[in-house]
């Protein structure tokens, strides 16, 4: 142990008090900051014998949390139990299939009996334990395409922004599966989409997709109720609520009214959901089972809801934690009596889940027949809101007090805020890692993927007390050894794809250990250069990794080679004038350094002063590289000069609000779109068939008369 009290303290709560940043700098939390964190997570250390106390505390809570009911174990092997099982031999094993096995432990405590990939009951002694037994790696490109060296390609999208006839304001589970159907015809077969958590069905203000309630649930705004119910009986419901001019308005709408849209939908849901429980149908049947069959998990979000709106209106109150004391705790006496008065309020929460749970669904199984070999990719937010369902249900498996950020770095001189909360390292050994399992399930149940976003937060995070200045925190660390096994298992068990965003400041070896566990990190085009500024040729980007041109928080192609984002950056304060010159002077220097790399790939002889040349030659660039998964955005496909998201706390920018003026159907139909979804396909196929080396040395022609 380290001879500072202090330093002995957050090291055995897990934090980092030693860490190197961006630049290789290696870096020590200061006293200052490390008595804030450990505060803020229930050790206070202001005073000697406060820190004697937390000492003694986190020893404590440190053995319990490996003592936890739940242990990982790579299949195929002997499994050692621990210490805490030695002297104990007979063992008696439910296993998921509820196989009884009477066995024994040898000598060291070791289990010896070959089980299957699960989760085990195991009875030794007195004690229980849950035994999963996971793969070694999560589910390939290869595994799930049944093809070697696979080439396939997909689409990215953001899912409210996507436009159909009747959609009522916000992208849709139904305009999802008609792009998800073009997208198929044009060879796609992955869609990759971003969140749909649970949001606050009472406070449409907080719409940030990456901001959300709860994510075990989804966000209502999405379902589609013809999916289920039909137009005809959706029409029926929009008259009798008078409900057609407000949508039609909304409909027209440049950006997405979250407010107006809330308030409509959850109107002609609230009817549709009355006119349901009127008539005896298989529709209500399959509701009345889903709800049976929901764990305490779904009706605690139902209830939370009801509560949420009911403190809401009668308190002004959106905290949970500011809530009357006896509803802070979801199985106290008056929680359970609120339920019983408000069944019907509880009911329409509980509807809305099953709704959106069944068009989802749908939107995944349509996906599949259209010929898609893997669907839908869905998107794991990072945390959740600190006031929000998941930080109600699950008080002791989340950070208290803390918020998730990011340390300045090389994209955020000032570090990074994201206000949620995510969870507690020893909070998930001590219940057996029921969230992270559940949150896994919920994500991959209606898909054929799971991107995480921030994935180094499965390894550490960077945590900020309240209320202070992101770089005033340090790094906690997580069983990421437990965390990627049970990734494996649920990759597995739901014959799904595992992505990692791993963007920002990595951590020496995790790129390697995701690897090793079939977890495709990410490759973002505009970052791949080399130190001397040159981009580094595609047929040199790794085999593990998806490609990608952008990701949501990025300029497109073409905003990025018009300097939009350093518009943004200096029109909203961010950059002086000063600072905005040289940064386009940057980036001069960096669309020359493309182009090059373009031309020497073969990509294109045309004109590359013209931006849509660029973008179709960086499209033909990015096909070309040796990833098993190129992922092309909506925003470049379509020649789109904005971004959907642009960090920093400002309002000005339209976060999370723009939508496409097409169709969803028609989003394919023009001329410059199907260019460059023909290049991106023909450079995926040719690749795959001639092989990286042949791939390289011949690529893919290109008809200069078709440019824009």
């Amino acid at each position: 142990m380290n001879g500072n009290p202090l330093v002995n303290l957050a090291t055995l709560v897990g934090l980092s008090v030693e860490w190197t940043d961006a630049y290789g700098r290696p870096q020590t939390v200061s006293d200052q900051t490390l008595i804030k964190l450990l505060t803020a997570l229930g050790y206070p250390s202001h005073s000697d014998e406060e820190m004697l106390s937390s000492l003694d505390h986190a020893r404590q809570d440190h053995a319990a949390a490996h003592r936890g009911p739940l242990i990982t174990h790579i299949g195929g092997q002997p499994c050692p139990l621990g210490a805490r099982f030695a002297g104990l031999s007979l063992c008696t094993i439910i296993t998921e299939g509820g196989e009884q096995i009477e066995t024994q432990l040898d000598q060291e405590a070791c289990l010896n009996h070959p089980l299957g990939y699960g989760y085990h009951q195991l009875f030794i002694g007195d004690q229980q334990i849950t035994l999963a037994v996971t793969p070694p790696a999560c589910q390939s490109v290869e595994s799930l395409v049944a093809e070697p060296a696979p080439r396939i390609w997909g689409l990215s999208a953001q899912l409210y922004a996507l436009r159909r006839s009747g959609d009522g304001g916000v992208g849709d589970s139904l305009a999802l599966q008609n792009l998800a159907i073009e997208a198929a015809h044009a060879g796609a077969d992955v869609l990759a989409i971003s969140p749909v958590h649970a949001m606050f069905s009472d406070m449409p203000d907080i719409y940030s997709p990456y901001s959300p309630s709860n994510r075990s649930f989804f966000n209502i705004l999405y379902a589609a109720p013809e999916q289920v119910f039909g137009r005809k009986a959706v029409d029926q419901a929009i008259e009798a609520c008078n409900l057609s001019p407000q949508l039609t308005r909304l409909e027209s709408e440049e950006l997405v009214d979250w407010q107006g849209v809330s308030v409509s939908r959850q109107q002609l849901l609230r009817h549709l959901y009355e006119t349901l429980l009127e008539e005896q149908s298989l529709l209500l049947t399959d509701f009345r089972q889903f709800c049976a069959q929901g764990a305490s998990e779904l009706h605690q979000h139902a209830c939370f809801e009801a509560l949420h709106a009911h403190f809401n209106l009668e308190l002004n109150v959106t905290d949970w934690r500011l809530w009357p004391e006896g509803y802070r705790e979801p199985k106290s006496p008056e929680v359970a009596a609120f339920m019983a008065e408000h069944e019907d309020e509880v009911g329409f929460h509980l509807f809305n889940q099953w709704l959106v749970a069944r068009c989802l669904q749908q939107t995944q199984t349509d996906c599949i027949d259209a010929g898609m070999r893997i669907g839908l990719i869905n998107d794991l937010a990072v945390g959740v809101q600190p006031q929000g369902s998941f930080s109600w249900a699950r008080q002791n498996e989340l950070l208290p007090s803390v918020t998730v950020g990011a340390p300045p770095d090389i994209f955020n001189s000032s570090g990074q805020n994201w206000g949620v909360t995510a969870f507690s390292p020893s909070g998930l050994r001590s219940h057996g890692y029921r969230a992270f399992i559940e949150t896994l399930q919920a994500n991959l149940a209606y898909a054929g993927g799971l991107r995480i976003d921030h994935v180094m937060g499965l390894q550490r995070l960077w945590i900020i007390p309240e209320g202070s200045h992101p770089s005033e925190g340090a790094y906690i660390n997580y069983p990421f050894e437990d965390l990627m096994r049970l990734m494996a298992l649920e990759s597995w068990r739901n014959n799904a794809l595992i992505i990692g965003e791993d963007l920002g400041t990595v951590p020496e070896g995790l790129r390697e250990s995701l690897a090793e566990s079939s977890v495709l990190g990410m490759r973002v085009l505009l970052f791949e250069q080399d130190h001397s500024g040159q981009f580094i040729p595609a047929d040199l980007w790794p085999d593990n990794a998806l490609a990608t041109t952008t990701t949501h928080d990025l300029p497109s192609i073409l905003g990025w080679i018009q300097g939009k984002d350093i518009h943004w950056r200096h029109h909203l304060g961010q950059r002086s004038d000063e600072q905005a010159i040289e940064d386009f002077r940057l980036r001069c220097s960096e669309r020359n350094a493309l182009n090059t790399a373009l031309k020497h790939a073969g990509q294109s002889t045309a004109d590359l002063t013209s931006a849509e040349n660029q973008l179709d030659a960086c499209i033909g660039f990015l096909g070309s590289c040796p990833a098993p998964l190129v992922l092309l955005p909506l925003e470049d496909a379509m020649g789109s000069e904005e971004q959907p998201n642009f960090p920093g706390p400002q309002a000005q920018h339209p976060n999370w609000r723009r939508r496409w003026p097409e169709q969803a159907s028609e989003m394919f139909k023009g001329a410059d779109v199907q260019r460059r979804l023909q290049r991106l396909n023909l450079s995926r196929h040719s690749g795959q068939q001639m092989g990286n080396s042949e791939a390289k040395t011949n690529p893919v022609p290109i008809d200069e008369g078709r440019g824009h």
